[in-house]
């Protein structure tokens, strides 16, 4: 059990951070284990209330791979991945829309409300919230890049309270709906908005280098160690991805590991954090 002076001494050094926040703007964007396992899925919601009530703004971006292959296997519907990354067609952006902006999106919603969280369910669609343009340089059907975000209409609801959570798809230049990949919508919402923060919440610890945590990571740092061959495989892309957004305007993008209970409040409100977070130089 905490003891009262332990208890004090994480306030203390949460004050800090609770003051320079204030009236800031996070994107994070919600995945994984976090999103599956029950009481992970409660501590989620804790966390993200707390942060709104304290005077953050918090907009979410959720992902869902796990429960669309699911129904779409109930409802024989065929998945198919290319280079790691659905295949949308016709029959399966359906499903998409379904459970996505469907149930997914609205149990988030509620879960997070149980706690006051004023959190209200969004899809690109509404408001044309998202805009993409579609890939054309791999087949991968109706998937796209978001190219526009209403940051007016985002910026609307957070002003008053409320806390966005969205479904990544968005409206194709021809009018129809693409399904976009939650990292690359999250990245692109929290470039859109000049977020102070862009998270993510995954199933790794962060950056390992040597089997050990990488706490903060500059981009001269992250080259040397990729050239290196100490940051390798699928972390390549997402580093990469992470000082591209921080070029576009993000102050901080941390990865954190969404299996730790609360891991997002020890981010962003501990001295020594529990993830990697990446800075500008």
């Amino acid at each position: 059990m905490v003891d009262v002076q332990t208890k004090e001494e994480i306030l203390i050094e949460a004050l800090p951070y609770i003051q320079t926040y204030e009236g800031k703007t996070f994107v994070i964007k919600y995945g994984g284990a976090a999103m599956i396992e029950e009481k992970l899925k409660y501590t989620f919601a804790q966390d993200v209330t707390i942060l709104r009530k304290i005077g953050i703004n918090i907009v979410i971006v959720h992902g869902g791979g796990k429960e669309i292959t699911k129904i779409a296997e109930q409802l024989k519907v065929q998945s198919k991945f290319v280079n790691g990354q659905r295949y949308t067609n016709e029959e399966m952006i359906d499903v998409v829309l379904m459970v996505l902006a469907g149930k997914v999106n609205k149990q988030i919603v509620n879960l997070i409300n149980t706690f006051n969280g004023n959190a209200v369910g969004l899809c690109g669609v509404d408001n044309c919230l998202l805009k993409a343009e579609k890939i054309v340089d791999e087949d991968l059907g109706l998937v796209g890049n978001v190219n526009y975000v209403n940051t007016s209409f985002l910026n609307l609801l957070v002003s008053n309270g409320m806390m966005p959570v969205i479904a990544p798809v968005a409206i194709g230049e021809d009018g129809r709906i693409l399904n976009i990949n939650a990292d690359h919508a999250a990245g692109a919402i929290a470039s859109a908005l000049k977020a102070e923060k862009l998270v993510y919440l995954s199933d790794i610890e962060g950056v390992m280098v040597d089997g050990k945590l990488i706490s903060t990571l500059k981009y001269t740092e992250a080259e040397n160690l990729i050239k290196k061959g100490a940051i390798n495989g699928g972390m390549i892309p997402k580093v990469r991805s992470a000082f591209g957004t921080l070029n576009n305007g993000v102050n901080k993008v941390h990865i954190i590991d969404g299996r730790i209970k609360h891991s997002l409040l020890l981010e962003i409100f501990t001295d020594e954090g529990v993830g990697t977070q990446m800075i500008k130089e």
